[in-house]
């Protein structure tokens, strides 16, 4: 028998992964196997063929195209124009340094012994043997910030909880944001989809370090696959007793429950999400009191974002300082960045925080898919900065792009070529926070809706007309009082992509004065 394997997250299926393997079954001595994408989302579906070489990938296959691969020889791992040699040794994946990443794709997703063999839970196990003290100093070595956007040092917040928990706090929780609703962005889904395991592992660390016994994973409803495969690793590391009463025999206790969010944008900053776990609407709290005192119920909360979980079994496992010894600056470790928008070859990279922008989208991405020029390169999400072609050198950390007016965010990079309308795009940022606003603060409800409403005026009026030049210090204004005036990012952040927008493109506006 010659075992395939077939990728089944959501990435695969959209393009017709589900057929292919469908088809490979019927062929008489294959064994069809469904992994999780390697990450190479150009190549999807990227079918693999276990060979002597290892496993030779077939990229972009179709559920029609599979008896003239049989012909060509599939299935001993002859050439054909839509091979890719042993998926190992391809260059887009022996050129990252994948750490959360490092098993997507090898296995299927809840194989429990896969994941073991292939290293994990080892982070647990030391974990369980040190004295949670030690953990939480062993992340705050190891400089992980948080990969959601916020960028707060992780092991801070841990500290924090346990310092409250040791100091009285009856219970405390682990809570884990999937809501992933940043445009470009895909990291989250495609790490719970195809290493559900890893999220698992890092998240029960976090609770037998700050004695937590309860924990949560919010995600949107708009990934039923990962939904379902996250119960389904629950399920199963329950069954094997990494979850559950006893985890891996060591007296303490962990329970572990997907929640499923109504989409809202929002709840991707954590109070918002932590008001929808309890039962409400998904609305900002104010702060002070911060979640890492008074958070689910009112309890000591740890809540980080799913890639920094799944960083911290790596953590474990090999030391703080050997995850700090990657990145740049103030800026461990790596990052899972997402190319997305006008790109070649889109996907999921993990590398080292430093690497530069230009390195991403012009070596790893290909440049763009239309092959025209890069004209600007949004980083960080809908609330990111556009920067121009000409800041394609700035080093990917927190501090750097900071000081090149951009922000890291989530790590997506969505890419425009020379023909986009940067105008049109600075009203979609507008346009965004205004239908995502959870509507609790002033500035950012009515400030976004504003907005929009003169960047209209703005690029409806003709150069040089009585009143133009007042629109732009309106809209100047309305975006001094979003940033000054807001509740939380959502708000205080949208005028980033607007002001990059009249900074570098004021040709789009039709002449700015700025």
């Amino acid at each position: 028998m010659t075992t395939v394997w077939v990728p089944a997250d959501s990435s695969a299926r959209a393009v017709g992964a589900d057929e292919v393997a469908a088809a490979l079954a019927e062929v008489e001595g294959v064994t069809v196997r469904r992994n999780g994408t390697r990450g190479m989302l150009w190549r999807e579906p990227l079918v693999e063929v276990e060979t002597d070489r290892g496993r030779v990938g077939y990229a972009s296959v179709a559920a029609d195209g599979i008896p003239a691969l049989l012909e060509a020889g599939m299935l001993s791992g002859a050439d054909h124009e839509t091979c890719i040699g042993v998926v190992d040794e391809d260059p887009w994946l022996t050129a990252q340094d994948r750490v959360s990443l490092v098993r997507i794709g090898l296995a299927e997703p809840t194989d429990i012994r896969a994941y073991e063999a292939q290293g994990g839970w080892a982070g647990l196990r030391r974990a369980l043997d040190t004295d949670p003290t030690d953990v939480v100093e062993e992340v705050v070595t190891s400089g992980l910030r948080g990969r959601g956007g916020a960028g707060f040092p992780t092991g801070v917040k841990w500290r924090t909880v346990l310092q409250a928990r040791q100091g009285g706090a009856e219970q405390a929780f682990v809570c884990c944001n999937l809501d992933e609703g940043d445009s470009g962005t895909f990291a989250d889904r495609i790490l719970a989809e195809a290493d559900p395991f890893t999220l698992l592992e890092g998240m029960t660390i976090a609770a037998v370090t700050v004695g937590a016994t309860e924990g949560y994973i919010y995600c949107r409803s708009e990934y039923p696959d990962a939904i379902a495969r996250l119960r389904d690793a629950i399920a199963v590391a329950t069954e094997h007793g990494y979850l559950g009463d006893d985890v891996a025999g060591s007296g303490r206790a962990f329970r572990l429950q997907v929640r499923v969010g109504a989409g809202a944008y929002i709840c991707g900053e954590e109070t918002s999400m932590l008001e929808s776990l309890e039962g409400r609407r998904g609305e900002v709290r104010a702060k002070p009191p911060i979640p890492a005192l008074r958070g689910l119920w009112d309890s000591p909360t740890v809540v980080n974002n799913l890639l920094s979980f799944a960083a911290i079994p790596m953590i474990l496992a090999d030391g703080g300082e050997t995850y700090a010894a990657r990145g740049v600056g103030r800026s461990r470790g790596t990052q899972i960045f997402q190319l997305a928008g006008n790109i070649a070859r889109g996907g999921v990279f993990e590398a080292p925080l430093g690497i530069t922008l230009r390195e991403l989208v012009e070596d790893i991405g290909g440049g763009t898919r239309t092959g025209r020029p890069v004209r600007a390169v949004q980083v960080g999400g809908p609330l990111g900065a556009y920067l121009p072609a000409d800041r394609l050198d700035v080093p990917m950390g927190y501090e750097e792009l900071a000081e090149a007016g951009g922000m890291l965010g989530h790590g997506g990079l969505v890419v425009f070529d020379d023909t986009v309308d940067m105008a049109r795009m600075a009203r979609f940022a507008m346009e965004f926070c205004s239908v995502e606003s959870c509507g609790k603060c002033t500035p950012c409800r009515i400030g976004s809706t504003r907005g929009v409403e003169t960047i209209d005026r703005i690029t409806s009026t003709p150069a040089g007309a009585e009143g133009r030049d007042q629109l732009f210090v309106l809209l100047e204004d309305l975006c001094a009082t979003m940033t000054t005036g807001s509740l939380c990012a959502m708000g205080g952040l949208t005028p980033v992509p607007v002001r990059s927008a009249l900074t570098h493109f004021p040709e789009d506006f039709g002449g700015s004065p700025r």
